[in-house]
């Protein structure tokens, strides 16, 4: 990627200069859900609390870790130091499925288990909006194994009370479900048994009903379905914060990377932007 060691600021957390300023901020942030000073001052001793803490100093522009951690274990701290984005109550994990011909993201697939249907609205606008940024038109459908209430289910009627939120708060957004995965994805099926659909062709954009479902069909996809998965992308958070799953392999890491720095470019610009 064209950048050399000597261009790299090297922070050692141990003896860094700002550790006591960053226990002060960690406690200050914190002392109200159990944690002392004395705790404060070492876990900014931590590789993680420390450069979430740069991140929010502004002294990084994003954060790429994780590889050696559970993901519960690596999101509870972002969410505690970071946090989630002003108007936004979660965040999500999305995975970019990119196939020969195609790509897709599939969302959650890493953080909420069984998100209701306000959850699941909000998930769907924050991967609309990433994919957004990314340049390509997000078209996105809700899934479940019921088709426009095809199935009287509360499993069903959970999808379909979160695309009428998705309908209500971003109109213009082509959202539509809830839809059974191969008439998302086909777009014969889709077209022509419900032309009536908002989806104006088929979905890149997967919203999964849970995480069983999510997180267990992008690896099946990985595995055996010859794509290659780029992920986890954290959605939804105040800064760029993206967390690698436990044993990620090195192009695994320069992938998120990459992801990182658009994402970091994108936050700058809307930062830049606000009065």
């Amino acid at each position: 990627v064209g950048v050399t060691l000597e261009e790299l600021e090297l922070a050692n957390p141990v003896d860094a200069a700002d550790g006591e300023t960053f226990a002060q901020e960690l406690w200050a942030r914190r002392q109200r859900r159990g944690i002392t000073l004395r705790e404060a001052r070492a876990r900014v001793k931590d590789p993680m609390y420390h450069g979430l803490l740069m991140l929010r100093a502004e002294r990084a522009d994003a954060l790429v870790a994780g590889a050696e951690m559970y993901y519960p274990d690596a999101i509870r701290p972002a969410l505690e130091v970071i946090g989630a984005a002003p108007g936004r109550k979660h965040v999500s994990g999305i995975y970019m499925l990119v196939f020969p011909q195609q790509t897709f993201f599939f969302a959650d697939c890493t953080v909420n288990i069984d998100p209701d249907a306000e959850t699941l609205a909000e998930i769907a606008s924050a991967t609309a909006q990433f994919v957004g940024r990314l340049g390509i038109e997000p078209r996105v459908a809700l899934l479940s194994f019921s088709n426009f209430g095809s199935v009287k289910h509360p499993a069903a009627d959970k999808v379909r009370r979160a695309v009428a939120l998705l309908h209500e708060h971003e109109p213009a957004l082509q959202a539509d479900g809830e839809l059974q995965a191969d008439a998302a994805v086909v777009d014969r099926i889709l077209t022509r048994t419900y032309p009536f659909a908002r989806l104006r062709s088929a979905a890149n954009v997967l919203i999964f009903p849970n995480l069983d479902a999510a997180n267990s069909a992008y690896k099946l996809l990985d595995r055996l379905g010859g794509a290659q998965a780029i992920g986890p992308i954290l959605v939804g958070m105040a800064r760029p914060v993206h967390l690698l799953q436990r044993g990620s392999e090195v192009n695994d890491i320069v992938n998120m990377a990459v992801i990182a720095a658009v994402d970091a470019q994108e936050h700058g610009r809307q930062h830049r932007s606000r009065p």
